[in-house]
């Protein structure tokens, strides 16, 4: 089976549900949104959120997917950065404990912390306080990381270190690994589209993206998007939430339905779905396969608070995806 490489944040979720959404906007967060915040944010955040309960998980979009990925017995192996604390150890831990081959440098920065506000229609907003996350650099990587691997799935957070993630486009390129891309949120595509747009045409082999992000990358609606997306790299995914997902690869359109579930918290649907689309395609099977697989853990991993699932859930995800 071939083996895949994350790299992106390494941040612990605090995940915190709310009734009242006025929060969003006495914050300045765009609903449905992912913004970039300082120390001085995230204290107000804590704050505010001081008699709130609060859920904690080891986060980041990329290594959620790779932590689904070796839950379902593929080799794994993630490059972040986190701070010398009670935080990055915990979060070292929990990627070790499923088989993940963890690169994480430290810091004497603390380690980052994505506050995530989950509305009662189940989106989530977060306010992303990178901490050690934003230290990791192009310094930090090298070939011989990259080497064991047949693909490198990178999140689109990490646009905001322009040299450090060309470099690991260029090294999984150079190791020929299949570069796979999630956009990651519809106002940082919009940020940084130019760029985006640069390095998915050099670089990227397989691209997902959700409804907003197409459109912020695309300027066209999910159908339109979808075949700007698949001119410019070989496998394209749009993802549409309830109404399913949509591929195109080799010139031929996929489509696949989502699954039926019962929302709770939608952080992770994304990472989780890339994790089972990755699954599939990585052991052969059809395109469409691959999109069912894919709404399958999404669909999952949405029904639990925050973006870790018991074994229970897990096992019933294995059924599940062996019918497929």
């Amino acid at each position: 089976m071939k083996k895949i490489l994350g790299i992106g944040n390494a941040l612990v979720d605090a995940l915190v549900r709310i009734e009242d959404e006025s929060i969003l906007a006495q914050l300045g967060f765009p609903k449905g949104s992912m913004t970039l915040i300082d120390v001085f944010k995230n204290k107000e955040i804590a704050e505010l959120t001081a008699r709130i309960p609060k859920a904690l998980a080891s986060g980041g979009s990329a290594a959620n997917s790779i932590h689904g990925l070796a839950i379902l017995g593929v080799e794994t192996g993630f490059i972040g950065r986190v701070g010398d604390d009670e935080f990055g150890r915990f979060y070292t831990k929990d990627m070790t404990k499923v088989g993940i081959s963890p690169m994480l440098s430290t810091s004497k920065t603390t380690t980052g912390i994505a506050n995530a506000f989950i509305t009662e229609d189940s989106e989530r907003t977060f306010g992303t306080f990178l901490g050690a996350a934003v230290e990791l650099s192009a310094d930090d990587i090298e070939a011989s990381q990259f080497k064991p691997y047949d693909i490198l799935h990178i999140e689109g957070y990490l646009v905001q270190n322009y040299e450090l993630i060309e470099k690991a486009l260029k090294l999984a390129k150079d190791n020929n690994l299949l570069v796979s891309l999630d956009l990651a949120s519809f106002n940082v595509v919009e940020a940084h589209l130019d760029f985006l747009k640069r390095v998915v045409n050099e670089y990227v082999d397989i691209l997902f993206a959700n409804e907003e992000e197409a459109k912020s990358f695309t300027g066209k609606d999910p159908e339109g998007a979808l075949e700007d997306i698949a001119g410019m790299v070989d496998l394209a995914i749009v993802k549409l939430g309830a109404k399913g997902s949509m591929a195109k690869y080799k010139g031929e359109k996929f489509i696949a339905s989502a699954t039926h579930v019962n929302p709770m918290d939608t952080t992770g649907a994304g990472d989780l779905f890339a994790s089972g689309f990755l699954y599939a395609f990585i052991n052969g099977k059809p395109i469409d396969k691959a999109l069912q697989t894919g709404a399958i853990l999404g669909g999952k991993v949405i029904e639990v608070m925050g973006p870790k699932m018991s074994d229970d859930v897990w096992d019933e995800i294995k059924s599940m995806i062996a019918t497929v």
